[in-house]
């Protein structure tokens, strides 16, 4: 496993204290600030880590309380709410200095058979068709400003190739609905848990941005503050996020300076196998 790999998936492993106490720290994107699909990867292990192995989460809920603190380790309080004949919650509590960063609640289930339907895979080319965000920004390197240029050439853990490319420093007018191919950058280990810690991880990237589009504005345009505010997750059938996924985000709505984002993960062979949802807040300051 390539070495960017392995340190997030040790990152989103944690170090164990005690029964329902973790402690993770953080990886610096480049943005100043811990990356919120970090410390929901991490709350998700957090819970799961105190649910037997033959329960998988099939739903999350998050609310992203604090800026944290990329220099100080974060501790995760389980609470273990209920355990069912079929079903587990926990909750979960990010904390550093003694504030509550995050908080979580996330839903297991034991596997069952049942009725079965989902909405069909969007026709977007595949994603040999296409290029990385990094290769994109690695073409106009050279125009990049300098703070930029580092974020946006960076090596990363997650491949991600846009259908439609967005250029942040040039923002245009467009439907808010964004495509992407997403995977792990090498094989990740046969754990089902660690695929869903992943593919929480991710879920974070190139979501709370398409509330944007139809503005004309980015997260880099002067005076535009864009932050989440809280992110919802369910998981619907299996999958490997070291194989391609695509991601397929649209917001209905935006008002009151927030902005509402919705996305869906299909598998290469049209599965559905993840849907989120998350509200972010969107403030053009005068």
């Amino acid at each position: 496993m390539q070495q960017l790999l392995s340190d997030l998936v040790d990152l989103l492993a944690l170090e164990r204290l005690d029964r329902d106490l973790f402690r993770g720290n953080s990886q610096d994107l480049g943005w100043g600030a811990i990356f919120g699909g970090q410390v929901l990867g991490q709350a998700l292990s957090a819970a799961a880590q105190t649910v037997s192995a033959d329960r998988a989460v099939h739903s999350l809920h998050g609310y992203f309380l604090r800026a944290g603190d990329l220099r100080r380790p974060i501790v995760y309080s389980v609470d273990r709410l209920r355990d069912g004949k079929s079903f587990s919650t926990r909750r979960v509590d990010a904390v550093q200095e003694g504030e509550a960063i995050f908080s979580l609640e996330a839903s297991f289930q034991v596997e069952e058979e049942g009725l079965e339907h989902q909405d069909p895979m969007p026709d977007v080319p595949p994603p040999e068709a296409l290029r990385s965000e990094r290769e994109l920004a690695l073409a106009f390197a050279d125009r990049l400003p300098a703070a930029f240029r580092a974020i946006a050439t960076a090596e990363r853990p997650i491949e991600i190739r846009p259908v439609e490319p967005r250029n942040p420093l040039k923002p245009t007018a467009v439907e808010p609905r964004r495509q992407l191919w997403v995977r792990a950058i090498d094989a990740l280990p046969d754990d089902a848990a660690l695929h869903r810690y992943m593919l929480a991880y991710a879920s974070d990237f190139s979501f709370l941005g398409t509330a944007l589009d139809p503005h004309g504005v980015s997260w880099l345009t002067p005076g535009m503050q864009v932050a989440s505010l809280d992110h919802a997750m369910w998981f619907h059938r299996p999958f490997r996020f070291d194989d391609w996924l695509l991601y397929s985000v649209d917001s209905p709505s935006a008002s009151g300076s927030r902005g509402l984002v919705r996305g869906r993960f299909f598998d290469r062979a049209g599965r559905l196998v993840a849907s989120c949802a998350q509200e972010g807040l969107i403030r053009r300051r005068k």
